[in-house]
């Protein structure tokens, strides 16, 4: 006689009730991270493009797709990542496709490529620097939620950067540093979240259920 084993799903114990992990609920995990794995390895090959081969037409060039993969993947990332703060995450979404709009009509609209565009004009910041901001937010959530040290470097940092480059108070050796540090840095990000425990990136669903059934009862 064979003896079926039927796996129960474990139940959490949340705020607000128990609640139970579903396949779907961790196939979005899988997703968010790996966006950020795209988006990071893409970030670290357009930025070690840039810093090592800035006087390459062919690597200058090779910038642009390397971005869009990275935007694109970070936009993924952005659509399952899970905030209990409903606004917070509208607010990064709206924040990453303002950024994507303006890297589009840079890319596509603009004589030079799409590097030498953004490095020499800084005021394109104000476009796509959007798109830094949506994933600064993911590392502040990172950081506040996990108490990664890396994220708690890249909160800080990756403003420091693009406001010290628009205000043009870095020098370029500051800006290839500060540079590196954040490529190093968002790796370490993306790989150790491939080994942390998929329920903590889930959250306490119990909250996401309040605040939808709160949501409801106001509206």
């Amino acid at each position: 006689m064979t003896t079926q084993i039927l796996s129960v799903p474990e139940v959490y114990q949340g705020q607000f009730g128990d609640f139970t992990i579903t396949k779907s609920d961790r196939t979005g995990v899988i997703i968010y991270r790996t966006g950020l794995i795209i988006a990071a390895i893409s970030f670290a090959l357009a930025s070690g493009l840039a810093l090592f081969y800035p006087h390459e037409a062919t690597a200058i060039q090779a910038i642009t797709p390397l971005y869009t993969c990275f935007s694109l993947a970070l936009g993924v990332s952005l659509l399952t990542i899970h905030i209990y703060m409903k606004l917070l995450h509208q607010i990064l979404q709206l924040f990453w496709i303002i950024g994507s709009i303006t890297a589009f009509i840079l890319g596509h609209f603009d004589s030079q490529p799409f590097a030498i565009t953004v490095y020499n004009q800084p005021l394109t910041l104000f476009g796509i620097g959007f798109t830094f901001a949506a994933l600064t937010g993911i590392f502040f959530k990172e950081g506040f939620c996990f108490n990664r040290l890396e994220t708690k470097i890249l909160t800080p940092l990756v403003p420091l950067l693009l406001l010290g480059h628009l205000a043009g108070t870095l020098s370029t050796q500051s800006e290839e540093i500060l540079l590196g540090i954040w490529v190093i840095f968002f790796l370490i990000f993306a790989l150790r979240k491939t080994v942390q425990k998929i329920p903590t990136d889930i959250g306490d669903k119990s909250v996401f259920d309040y605040l939808k059934n709160q949501g409801l009862a106001n509206g």
